[in-house]
């Protein structure tokens, strides 16, 4: 498990060992648990929707933005998401991400590794299409935390 985890930051190490200790169906149970922990968008962004990124890798309409409290690579990043309520699984993978990255510096958030979604074992519980829409996600907060960080 360690070689699985070592090089993601804690919280991120302690959601993907979570999901191994799990059967199958209950992996899926808990991340249909994370999809309803993602909290609600603040209101400069419900009331500015343009200031989100779609995924369109993924299967749902789902939204993320990606603010840097900074610049350099020490500068602490938020994510906020907009996924519908009739997304569980989307909405699973945005607060995992969430609750792993937010708080993370450039840095740490850069080297998060692509195959992340992978690592959650659950392959057997979700289709390929929806494990490549949370790569899809990462992919930006990565992209936007970068830019955001050399503004």
């Amino acid at each position: 498990m360690a070689t699985l985890t070592a090089d993601l930051p804690p919280a991120l190490a302690e959601i993907v060992e979570e999901f191994h200790q799990l059967t199958v169906p209950d992996r899926l149970q808990l991340l249909l648990e994370f999809s309803t922990e993602l909290p609600p968008l603040p209101d400069r962004y419900t009331d500015h929707p343009e200031l989100l990124e779609p995924v369109p890798e993924c299967q749902s309409p789902i939204f993320v933005a990606t603010e840097v409290d900074g610049s350099g690579p020490k500068a602490a990043v938020a994510l906020y998401f907009s996924a519908p309520a009739e997304a569980p699984t989307t909405r699973g993978f945005a607060e995992i991400l969430r609750a792993g990255l937010d708080g993370l510096t450039v840095e740490e958030l850069l080297a998060v590794p692509v195959d992340l979604a992978q690592r959650l074992a659950l392959e057997e519980a979700v289709s390929p299409l929806r494990l490549n829409g949370m790569t899809g996600m990462l992919a930006r907060i990565k992209r936007q935390a970068a830019a955001k960080a050399t503004d």
